[in-house]
C-alpha cells in the first residue's frame, strides 16, 4: 500500500472540524476546577495589574503637582502590593497549568496507546510503525503547551482585553477608538492566511512523519544495513528527508512570524497616532485630555496589544494543533476490524477440537490467500501445516488465535464458533509462538514469564528446561536475572527462540501454536528438544509449520497447502505412499541433506 513506505505522504481519511476541537475539550472538562481556579488566579492579577496606569494618572495629575509626598508614598506602597499580589498569583498560574497540561497529555497518549493494544494484524501490515509511533509521542507533544498555557492564557487575555477596553473608554472614548483602528487589517490578515497556514503544518507533519518512519527502518535494519555497505546510501536518504521536513517546517512557521510582525506594526503606527494627535489635543485644550491622560493612555495601549499578541499567538498553536489533533483522533477513531461482537461470551475450558469449515480470507480484497479451507484436528492431535512459501500456512494459525476476521466459513473450537467468544478468553487458553521470536528488554526470567504472568520462580525454570534453555541460562552473567535488550540482541536466533518456546510453553495452553519454533536451533540441541515436547504435547491439540520435514513425521496430520488450498492431508506414511506433493518435497529435502552431509 502506498502508506506502507517512508517516502510517501499519508492522506488524511476525513477532513478537520470543530467536532474535534470538542473532543479536546472533552479531554479538558474533568479538570474544569484546576482550570477555573487558574483563570480566576489570572483574571484577579489582571484586574489588578489594570490600576498602574491609573495609578500613575493620579501621580501625574494630583499628587506631583500638589506636592503630596505622604500620598506619593502611600499610593507606591498599593502598587508594590498589587505587583507583589500579581507575581504570586502568576507563579500560583504556572504550577497549576504546567501539571493540568502534562495530565491531560498523558491522557491523550495513554488512550492512543490502549487504542493501539487492541488494533488488528493488518493496521500494522499497511504503515511503518515509525509513522505510529510520531503520533504517540511527537504529535502528543505538540498538544502540551496549548494545553499547558495557551488555553489558559486565552480565556484570560479575552477578560484582560475586557478590562483594558473598559479602562480605556473609561479614561477617554476619542482616543480608544484611535487605538482600536488597527484591528480590521490585523484580523483581514488572520483571515487570508488562515487556510494557508493549516496546510503548511498539514505538510509538515508529514515529512516529519516520514523522516521518523526512515529513522525506525533504518534503526531495525541496521546490521543489513552494515552488511551490505549500506551506510552511504542510507545517510542520503535521510538527509533528503530530513531537508524535506526542514523545507516544510520552514514554510509553516513563515505564516506563524507573519502575525507578529504585522501586530508590532499595527501596534507601533496606532501608538505614534495616540501621540501624535494625543498632544495636538493637548494644545487645543480639548476637554478630558491631560498629560497625566496621555500618559496613562500609552500605557494602556501597550497593555492591549499585549493580550491581542497572544491571542494571535494562541490561534497560531491552535492552528499547529490542529493537524497533530487530526493525526491523532484518526488514529484513535481506526476501527478495530477485530473485536468482539456485542453479545460475546466467555470461551469455555477448551479441550482441543479445532475444526476448519471453508474458510476462505485475503490480506486484500480480490486477492485469496485461503479458498474453502476445512480439516478438523481433535484434542491431543498434532496437525503440520507444510508447503511453499507464501502458501498460507502462517495464516491458518493466525486465523485460529483470531488475529484477523475470515472472510467465510467458521473455525470451531470445541464446537464453539470463535468468532462469537471474547477474544480475551480465547487467546489466554492458547500458547502462540510466531516466526518472529520477539524478546522485551528486561531479564530473562520476566521474558520468559510474559507467558504467565503469575508463573512462579520454579515454573519459569521447568519451562526453561524443558526447552533445553536452562543451560545457556545459567552461563549468563546472572543467570535468569540477565537483563537483555531490546529484540534480545545479547542472544542468538537459537536462544531467542528457546526463550520464546518457554513463553510459550509456560502459558499451558491446551492449543500450541509453533510457526517455524526450532528454524534457528542446531541439530543436537533440536533432538533434545524433541524430547521434552513429545512429553509437554500430550493431551494438547498443537499446530506446527516447520521447514525440516524431520522434525514432524511423528505428527498426527500433516497439511500439504499450496496456493491457499490443501492439496494432500495424512499422516507422514500415508503421504509418502501416495507419492503426492509432500513425497516430492520429502525426498529432494533428503537428498538435499544427504549431499549436504557428504559435502561437509
Amino acid at each position: 500500500m502506498a502508506r506502507n513506505k517512508y517516502d510517501i505522504d499519508e492522506t488524511l481519511q476525513s477532513e478537520f472540524s470543530f467536532e474535534q476541537l470538542k473532543r479536546l475539550y472533552a479531554y479538558i472538562k474533568p479538570h474544569r476546577k484546576e482550570m477555573l481556579i487558574t483563570i480566576l488566579l489570572m483574571i484577579t492579577s489582571s484586574a489588578l495589574g489594570m490600576f498602574t496606569p491609573k495609578i500613575l494618572m493620579k501621580i501625574m495629575d494630583v499628587y506631583i503637582p500638589n506636592k503630596d509626598i505622604n500620598g506619593i508614598i502611600r499610593i507606591s506602597l498599593v502598587l508594590l502590593l498589587i505587583n507583589f499580589i500579581v507575581v504570586v498569583f502568576l507563579r500560583l498560574k504556572i504550577q497549576i497549568t504546567t501539571k493540568l497540561g502534562q495530565t491531560i497529555i498523558h491522557e491523550i497518549r495513554s488512550d492512543i496507546f490502549n487504542h493501539l493494544q487492541e488494533l488488528p494484524f493488518s493496521y500494522y501490515d499497511d504503515r511503518p510503525h515509525g509513522k505510529i509511533q510520531v503520533r504517540v509521542v511527537n504529535y502528543v507533544n505538540s498538544l502540551s503547551d496549548l494545553l499547558s498555557n495557551g488555553i489558559v492564557n486565552t480565556i484570560t487575555e479575552l477578560f484582560s482585553l475586557f478590562f483594558i477596553v473598559g479602562f480605556m473608554l473609561s479614561i477617554n472614548i476619542r482616543l480608544t477608538l484611535v487605538c482600536m483602528l488597527g484591528l480590521p487589517a490585523l484580523m483581514t490578515l488572520i483571515f487570508v492566511i488562515k487556510k494557508k497556514q493549516r496546510v503548511a503544518w498539514q505538510i509538515s507533519s508529514n515529512k516529519s512523519s516520514n523522516l521518523n518512519a526512515y529513522i525506525a527502518e533504518s534503526i531495525n535494519g541496521i546490521r543489513v544495513t552494515q552488511s551490505f555497505v549500506r551506510e552511504q546510501e542510507n545517510i542520503k536518504i535521510f538527509n533528503s528527508l530530513s531537508s524535506n521536513y526542514s523545507s516544510a517546517w520552514m514554510n509553516a512557521v513563515k505564516y506563524n512570524f507573519l502575525l507578529w510582525p504585522a501586530i508590532d506594526n499595527i501596534s507601533t503606527l496606532t501608538t505614534s497616532a495616540v501621540y501624535f494627535l494625543g498632544v495636538s489635543w493637548i494644545s487645543q485644550e480639548i476637554p478630558g485630555i491631560t498629560v497625566g491622560v496621555l500618559i496613562a493612555f500609552t500605557g494602556y495601549i501597550g497593555r492591549f496589544w499585549a493580550p491581542v499578541n497572544t491571542l494571535a499567538s494562541f490561534y497560531n498553536s491552535l492552528l499547529t494543533a490542529i493537524s497533530y489533533l487530526e493525526r491523532i483522533f484518526e488514529t484513535i477513531d481506526e476501527p478495530v476490524l477485530v473485536k468482539d461482537i456485542p453479545d460475546a461470551v466467555e470461551m469455555p475450558p477448551i479441550k482441543g477440537d479445532v475444526e476448519f469449515k471453508d474458510v476462505c480470507f485475503s490480506y486484500e480484497d480480490g486477492i485469496r490467500i485461503l479458498n474453502q479451507v476445512s480439516f478438523r484436528a481433535k484434542q491431543g492431535e498434532s496437525f503440520a501445516i507444510v508447503g511453499p512459501t507464501g502458501a498460507g500456512k502462517t495464516t491458518i494459525i493466525n486465523l485460529i488465535s483470531r488475529f484477523y476476521n475470515l472472510d467465510s466459513g467458521q473455525i470451531l473450537i470445541d464446537g464453539v464458533d470463535i468468532s462469537q467468544v471474547t477474544i480475551k478468553s480465547l487467546r489466554k487458553q492458547m500458547g502462540v509462538m510466531l516466526q518472529d521470536s520477539f524478546i522485551f528488554s528486561g531479564t530473562i526470567i520476566d521474558n520468559i514469564r510474559y507467558g504467565n504472568m503469575e508463573a512462579t520462580d520454579e515454573q519459569v525454570i521447568f519451562a526453561a528446561k524443558t526447552v533445553c534453555a536452562h543451560d545457556f541460562i545459567m552461563e549468563l552473567e546472572n543467570g535468569y536475572y540477565t537483563e537483555v535488550n531490546e529484540r534480545g540482541s545479547r542472544l542468538s536466533a537459537g536462544q531467542r527462540q528457546l526463550i520464546s518456546f518457554a513463553r510459550a510453553l509456560l502459558a499451558d495452553p491446551k492449543i500450541l501454536i509453533l510457526d517455524e519454533a526450532t528454524s534457528s536451533i542446531d541439530t543436537e540441541t533440536e533432538i533434545l528438544l524433541q524430547e521434552g515436547l513429545t512429553k509437554l504435547l500430550a493431551n494438547r491439540t498443537s499446530f506446527i509449520i516447520a521447514h525440516r520435514l524431520s522434525t514432524i513425521k511423528n505428527s498426527s496430520c500433516i497439511l500439504y497447502v499450496d496456493k491457499g488450498i490443501i492439496q494432500e492431508m495424512g499422516n507422514h506414511e500415508t503421504l509418502m505412499k501416495q507419492k503426492g506433493y509432500y513425497h516430492e518435497l520429502f525426498v529432494s529435502q533428503y537428498d538435499f541433506l544427504n549431499k549436504e552431509a557428504v559435502n561437509s
